[in-house]
């Protein structure tokens, strides 16, 4: 392939992406967005600013470090959204927890500790009459977001892409449906999502100023909408942004050492469920008192709880352990 062949392959993917992802937005308006500042949000705030701006939502615990809550405001403030942000407390979180375990059916902390987040944000547009909710779901998962696929030949960022794409679920749509409203996610329109997973994989994860970047591709495609310190924000999970990653340490000045080991033992004489610390007790409680005892499994079963996985899981995704 020519050196200008490959200009024109590029100039036609980038016009290709932001064509069907306009396209794909504006088949999935809604009145609300949850923005966090990130890159995936921010393009689909912009998107939809062109149409019917959306009122924005970004929460964050309570004292603890929440960096989405600049880059949001820096977003809203260049689209001029309307822009709710919401600092949620420990009580708060702990009175919406049982219901976020309750409607995803799993106590593994990473998924508990990014989905309340999420939950708080739903209830907070919900509360305000939205019907409909935005979110960036699904941009990481199609363009190589997530930094262990960075260093994955192309072949190999290909297949592992592949698995991802097999068994992604996105903790917003059902609990949006548990609040009466839909949550709507552009990045995984039909239309859009094939263009996605046909792009070369070396144009998914590559270097720019001497530093790896995922999503790369888009990052170009999109970098006029936005300000550079946001489409060259590095990839934040949701936990980290709005400071629920606290969490573990907050659990873990709340439960004695003695009162957790005692429970550990019993769930485990009991349940024959590993409690690894404080924040997964915590969450497991929620879990067992909302599901009772566990059924009998006849498939592959998880050997840190005994739930039921997939024949070719590599992890839990209701206890989160890993590997398995």
């Amino acid at each position: 392939m020519t050196g200008s062949t490959l200009v024109e392959s590029y100039s036609s993917l980038v016009d290709s992406l932001r064509t069907a992802l306009a396209l794909s937005v504006e088949r999935n308006l809604g009145g609300a967005i949850l923005l966090s500042g990130g890159l995936d949000t921010s393009i689909i705030a912009a998107l939809a600013s062109r149409s019917r701006p959306p009122r924005a939502y970004t929460v964050a615990l309570e004292g603890a470090p929440s960096p989405d809550l600049y880059y949001a405001e820096l977003m809203a403030k260049k689209l001029h959204l309307s822009h709710t942000v919401h600092v949620f407390s420990l009580d708060e979180l702990m009175g919406v927890l049982p219901r976020v375990v309750r409607t995803l059916g799993v106590f593994d902390p990473m998924e508990v500790r990014n989905s309340v987040a999420i939950f708080v944000g739903l209830q907070q547009a919900e509360s305000d009459g939205a019907l409909t909710v935005l979110t960036g779901d699904g941009c990481d998962e199609l363009f190589a977001g997530y930094s262990f696929l960075f260093n994955l030949t192309p072949h190999d960022l290909k297949r592992a892409l592949e698995r991802l794409w097999r068994g992604m679920q996105f903790s917003s749509v059902p609990m949006a449906k548990s609040l009466g409203i839909e949550a709507k996610l552009p990045f995984l329109d039909p239309a859009f999502r094939q263009i996605a997973t046909h792009v070369d994989p070396s144009l998914l994860v590559a270097e720019q100023n001497g530093q790896k970047w995922g999503k790369w591709i888009v990052r170009k495609a999109f970098e006029d909408l936005l300000p550079d310190e946001i489409t060259w924000r590095v990839k934040t999970p949701i936990e980290y942004g709005c400071g629920t990653t606290t969490l573990p340490q907050i659990f873990d000045r709340r439960i004695p050492d003695g009162e957790f080991h005692e429970k550990q033992r019993r769930i485990k004489e009991a349940d024959g469920v590993n409690i690894r610390d404080k924040e997964h007790l915590v969450y497991y409680e929620k879990f067992r008192r909302a599901f009772g005892a566990r059924a009998e499994t006849t498939g592959r079963t998880c050997p840190q709880c005994q739930y039921e996985v997939g024949e070719d899981a590599t992890f839990c995704r209701t206890c989160g352990a890993y590997p398995i």
